[in-house]
């Protein structure tokens, strides 16, 4: 137990050494970028560059100022060519944004459209838009593409809910002569570098069209139902701040953001679009806009599919072993207030077992009648409950012995709110719990739950997942 605590420790201190150590490089990356003479950096960003040059190393007063800054939240002034469809003036719920180049090897852009359309109901159809960018100076593959695209999906275009755009090479900047970093070869930092920027122009162009946005490559296969499970993911975080919600753990394959936030990031890839990678430059965003950690959701909604990269058609066998294509169900997990009597350890604390991200709570050797308990917010119906604990590396840190109770009848301030009666649903087989038809079983509207330990155990207790699916909302 002991030898564990000290490597949590040291990865805990590595972690924080990390999180110091982008802080300073982003800094030091917008020191050297006083000298870069771009005309695609607009005076407001150089501005700004001078001025963060003078912070001594301060990223959180960086990030504060980035975050509240007025000129990155105007658009870049650039004439999109409309190579097929055009916006409706209804905004959607979720753009997916797409930027496609011809490849040596393979293409899998319009499976990708098909993906995202035939994985999605009728009804979900309604509220999202597709953007292809078609980012290649090469004409004829571009006539020919949007050729199968209008063939393959007109009635999705004629619907406005399918767009495919151009940004002429004239609006880019030097691809050529870029600096050699990561000792990359020259070819590999331009494919990179311009790739940044046909990101940044996409960004811009979706900026405006819905409430939220969704970063996708254009070989990606989509989960069924995958906008339900983005916007019920979404509702659960209401109330919460957040920059990125990743739903795929590769590269920049679906990461959401909200589309308020694109002009920003527009201005960001195009600030460093030579200097690292588009997934490097993603994490620093969303570090300085304050979202010190990954918030991943699992199962994965979109995978990798294509098997040669668009750069020199090389292979590329990446897969997210979390993904799902079949439909799957979400916990609504309302919102709650939890709390714990057992000894939590390091920062593992009860929030992180209460979500579909990928952490848990973990506490020492708890005793009888030790418990963890969630206080809903408002009195609410419940369909199904299921409780995971332990994981496949500590498999041993399981509820040995407990139960599972909802409650009633309220008593106490916010601080320290709770029932006063419990009404026990089950017990944990194999440190799982599970139950379904709860609705049928309670007769009142539950405003608490918890989960109670039996017996006394020597070893530690991890709760992985609590999961809460609601019926209909009773009358208040």
């Amino acid at each position: 137990r002991h030898h564990l605590k000290y490597f949590d420790k040291m990865r805990c201190l590595r972690k924080r050494s990390a999180v110091s150590f982008l802080g300073i490089l982003v800094v030091c990356l917008l020191f050297m970028n006083l000298y870069i003479e771009d005309g695609y950096v607009l005076e407001g960003d150089k501005q700004l560059i001078r001025e963060t040059a003078t912070h001594q190393l301060n990223p959180e007063r960086y990030a504060h100022s980035f975050k509240d800054l007025s000129n990155f939240s105007g658009s870049i002034n650039i004439s999109y060519r409309y190579l097929a469809g055009t916006p409706l003036p209804r905004k959607r719920y979720l753009t997916i944004g797409l930027s496609s180049v011809k490849r040596k090897k393979g293409n899998y852009l319009l499976e990708t459209i098909k993906s995202i359309f035939e994985q999605s109901s009728y009804e979900e159809l309604k509220e999202i838009a597709v953007v292809v960018q078609l980012a290649d100076f090469d004409s004829a593959w571009c006539e020919g593409m949007v050729q199968d695209i209008s063939q393959k999906f007109a009635h999705h275009i004629i619907a406005g809910r399918l767009i495919v755009i151009h940004v002429p090479e004239d609006y880019y900047p030097v691809l050529d002569g870029l600096k050699r970093n990561y000792n990359d070869p020259e070819d590999r930092v331009k494919f990179r570098s311009k790739q940044n920027v046909d990101y940044a122009f996409l960004l811009n162009f979706c900026a405006n069209l819905s409430d939220y946005y969704v970063m996708l490559e254009d070989d990606v296969r989509c989960s069924k139902n995958f906008l339900t499970a983005v916007k019920k993911v979404i509702t659960s975080r209401e109330g919460s701040y957040w920059v990125t919600l990743e739903f795929s753990k590769l590269g920049y394959i679906g990461k959401l953001y909200h589309s308020h936030d694109l002009p920003r990031l527009a201005h960001f890839l195009l600030m460093f679009y030579q200097e690292m990678p588009c997934d490097w430059l993603l994490i620093h965003f969303r570090g300085l806009l304050a979202q010190k950690e990954v918030i991943r959701f699992k199962p994965s909604l979109f995978q990798h599919m294509g098997y040669y990269s668009s750069y020199k058609g090389a292979e590329n066998k990446l897969k997210d072993d979390d993904f799902e294509e079949e439909s799957f169900d979400i916990p609504d997990n309302p919102p709650a207030n939890l709390h714990t009597n057992m000894n939590v350890f390091e920062n593992y604390e009860a929030s992180k077992a209460y979500s579909s991200i990928d952490e848990y709570f973990w506490g020492k050797a708890p005793s009888t009648g030790d418990f963890y308990g969630i206080v809903f917010e408002k009195p609410i119906k419940i369909s199904k409950i299921k409780v995971v604990t332990g994981t496949e590396d500590r498999q041993n840190d399981i509820l040995h012995h407990g139960a599972l109770e909802v409650g009633e009848k309220i008593v106490g301030n916010k601080k320290g709110r709770q029932c006063t009666t419990y009404l026990r649903l089950g017990e944990f087989k194999n440190g799982n719990f599970e139950i379904t038809d709860v609705e049928h079983k309670v007769l009142f509207d539950i405003n608490c739950m918890r989960i109670l330990v039996t017996k006394s155990q020597k070893e530690w207790l991890i709760i992985r997942s609590i999961s809460v699916w609601t019926s209909q909302t009773p009358n208040q």
